[in-house]
C-alpha cells in the first residue's frame, strides 16, 4: 500500500555554488554522500543536488520536515549496486528499520536539474483483515 509519494527538482548550479562552503557541504551531507559526490569530479555538484533532491522528496512523501531530515536526523541517500536507497533512522520512522515501510527513490539529472522522486510504501498490510502477513523485503 502507498502511503506517499513526493517528487523534487534541485538546480545542479545552485548545488554547486553552495557546495563552495565546506560547512555548508558538512551540516548536510552524510560522510558516505560527501565520498561518493567528491569522487564525481566534475560531477561533484549534481551528486549533491540529487541527494538533496531525494530528502526534499522524501520530507514531501513522508510528511517529516526537512529540517529534521536534513539538519537534525541526517537521512542517508546510500549508492548501492541494487540503485540508490534512502536510509532512514529509526529517530525519524522506526518503522523503517523494522521493515514495516519502504522508500522506493527514484533519481535523475537533466542539464542544469537534478531531480527525485520517493515512494513510501506500507509493508505491513492485508487486504482481508487489515493485519500485515509480509515478509520484510530482501
Amino acid at each position: 500500500m502507498i502511503l506517499g509519494l513526493g517528487v523534487d527538482l534541485c538546480s545542479i548550479s545552485r548545488m554547486e555554488r553552495a557546495a563552495r562552503s565546506p560547512h555548508f557541504v558538512r551540516r548536510l551531507f552524510r560522510p558516505a554522500e560527501i565520498a561518493y559526490a567528491e569522487g564525481k569530479g566534475k560531477g561533484r555538484a549534481g551528486a549533491y543536488a540529487s541527494a538533496f533532491a531525494a530528502r526534499e522528496a522524501f520530507a514531501k512523501a513522508s510528511g517529516v520536515s526537512i529540517y529534521r531530515l536534513a539538519l537534525a536526523s541526517r537521512i542517508c541517500l546510500e549508492r548501492t549496486e541494487e540503485g540508490p536507497r534512502l536510509a532512514v533512522p529509526p529517530e525519524v520512522d522506526a518503522a523503517f528499520e523494522r521493515g514495516e515501510k519502504r522508500a522506493w527513490v527514484s533519481l535523475t539529472h537533466d542539464g542544469d536539474y537534478a531531480a527525485a522522486v520517493v515512494v513510501i510504501e506500507n509493508l505491513r498490510w492485508n487486504l482481508q483483515s487489515g493485519i500485515c502477513d509480509r515478509e520484510r523485503p530482501p
